[in-house]
């Protein structure tokens, strides 16, 4: 028996140990926090493209930096497993703020009123009045190119942007700096529901569609006026009025002065009247 024992252990070391066909090297290196015998060395292990990270903190979360997360835990066995997933996924994230709304025509932050930044005022209801007077899409104006008007007028954008030409165009450089040059238009009508020159019987006036205003005088800075009453035909303020009223025909389909009939002796009538295909009538 025992002779049998003695040669069963002589047998024994040779089979043993048997050991299994080798692993295929791992993607991801493998190491323990204590250095264990039979974990291959760092340099003999193959790494993947991905970055491991070492975990901080007795929680296992790892630290955040860039525009990613490296969310993994800690096993038992002292095994690291690291995703590069991003912090957010784009579906996650809170929706973009919304496009502000559209402004109205009559808004400034639409371009500005009627369209141009150089017309201050306000876009309002339409207007309305008996016998066809009114204004459907009406603008009460306040101020042209820098120019205040000296009482705010209602009229359509089609006028408010001839005015405004007429000023850029010819008040303002015009009058130059005589004066301190132009502050503002002494309006003497806007909007008004009645017929031509207020006589009974009479067309319906363009003042009653707000195609028309009537500037009285120009003021200064220095508070002096250039008044069509007063100063038409009279020296350099004359001249003056007579270019601007010159510079007005064409912009304006109507233009009438001192010169057309008692009915203007005081002011410059403006309008964009729709109805002449003839070309401005300026007297």
């Amino acid at each position: 028996m025992r002779a049998a024992l003695a040669l069963l252990l002589t047998i024994l070391p040779a089979h043993a140990e048997p050991r299994p066909a080798p692993r295929p090297e791992p993607e991801v290196a493998v190491l323990s926090e204590g250095g264990t015998t039979g974990v291959p060395d760092v340099a003999a292990v193959a790494r993947s493209a991905r970055p491991v990270q070492q975990l901080e903190g007795p929680d296992g979360i790892a630290a955040r930096g860039g525009t990613g997360t490296a969310a993994g835990k800690r096993d038992d066995g002292g095994i690291v497993r690291v995703s590069d997933r991003p912090e957010t996924r784009p579906e996650d994230r809170d929706p973009p703020a919304p496009a502000p709304a559209r402004a109205s025509p009559g808004d400034a932050r639409a371009g500005g009123l009627c369209g141009r930044r150089s017309l201050a005022g306000e876009a309002i209801a339409p207007v309305t009045g008996p016998g066809g007077c009114g204004i459907p899409d009406a603008v009460r104006i306040r101020k042209v190119s820098g120019l205040t008007l000296t009482r705010p007028a209602r009229m359509d954008c089609a006028t408010a942007l001839a005015l405004d030409d007429w000023v850029r165009d010819a008040v303002v450089p015009g009058i130059g700096a005589r004066g301190g040059g132009p502050v503002a238009l002494h309006v003497a009508a806007g909007y008004a529901c009645r017929p031509r020159n207020s006589q009974p019987g009479a067309k319906m006036s363009e003042h009653a569609l707000g195609h028309a205003i009537d500037i009285a005088a120009i003021r200064l800075r220095d508070g002096s006026e250039l008044s069509v009453l007063r100063d038409w035909d009279e020296g350099a303020e004359g001249r003056i009025l007579r270019a601007l009223w010159r510079e007005a025909c064409g912009t304006f389909g109507t233009v009438l002065g001192p010169e057309s009939d008692r009915f203007h002796q005081d002011h410059f009538h403006l309008d964009t009247a729709r109805y002449r295909d003839g070309g401005a009538y300026c007297r």
